[in-house]
């Protein structure tokens, strides 16, 4: 993705992976790129929808108005969209997310 100058040049290349090991252990691991506790939060995205041998990246550039608190919403939608396009959210998975977050 870095060779891309475009994504090279943005200011923030968020991500998180969850990968199933072949002794049924699961890898992951996140990467915020500057921007503060969005890779966790990638990461947790993962987890709920307990998707698998998958990596989301989110890029970012910065347009010179602060989003606040609201970038953190909208990494997670961007994510969640690029993860039910490629099929790694089922039905069941989109479910149980859903309950969770309404009972915070």
């Amino acid at each position: 993705l870095m060779r891309d100058k475009k994504i090279a040049q943005a200011t923030h290349n968020i991500l998180a992976y969850r990968i199933r090991l072949d002794n049924g252990s699961i890898c992951q691991d996140n990467d915020d790129d500057g921007e503060t506790a969005a890779g966790k939060r990638l990461g947790h995205l993962l987890q709920l929808v307990e998707a698998e041998n998958v990596v989301v990246v989110v890029t970012r550039w910065f347009g010179g108005t602060h989003l606040g608190p609201d970038r953190f919403k909208l990494i997670n939608n961007a994510a969640r969209q690029a993860l039910e396009a490629g099929g790694f959210i089922d039905d069941q998975a989109k479910s149980a997310a859903s309950k969770k977050a309404a009972r915070k």
